[in-house]
């Protein structure tokens, strides 16, 4: 299993409702704030893919709540790999607090497709040997 800790992300104003608490929509973002990290980390260019024709869109999301996040909380990200992708590519993530908290459990699954087509194609053999060494 891969694994991955973001950057501390702290949460802003703008980020939460009107009691304080991070909006529940936005865990998505943070998903995706540190989903491009690590692949940035990992020397994976999303905007090279998309030039190549591989696009990759979430078909999938999950999130389970369990304690709210606030304002000026710093939050990381822990993103789990457990299989190497294929069609699809499925990102697990757990959020924590700077109190070590767990704050939210999430799952996001992408597929890799042609973007000219928007058929599904098997992964990158250049992203897939990203993953396996």
């Amino acid at each position: 299993m891969l694994e991955y800790a973001s950057k501390p992300l702290l949460v802003r104003y703008g980020e939460t409702d009107q009691m304080g608490i991070v909006h529940h929509s936005n865990y998505f973002r943070y998903f995706e704030v540190a989903r491009l990290e690590w692949l940035t980390a990992l020397g994976v260019s999303y905007a090279l893919m998309e030039k190549e024709g591989v696009i990759m869109p979430v078909i999938d999301a999950k999130i389970s709540y369990k304690t709210p996040a606030l304002f000026d909380d710093k939050l990381i990200i822990n993103i789990f790999l457990s299989e190497t992708p294929r069609v699809k590519i499925k990102f697990t993530y757990e959020v924590k607090n700077q109190k070590n908290e767990l704050i939210c459990t999430g799952e996001t699954t992408l597929a890799f497709l042609n973007s000219v087509s928007r058929k599904p194609i098997r992964c990158p053999e250049s992203f897939i040997s990203i993953f396996e060494s």
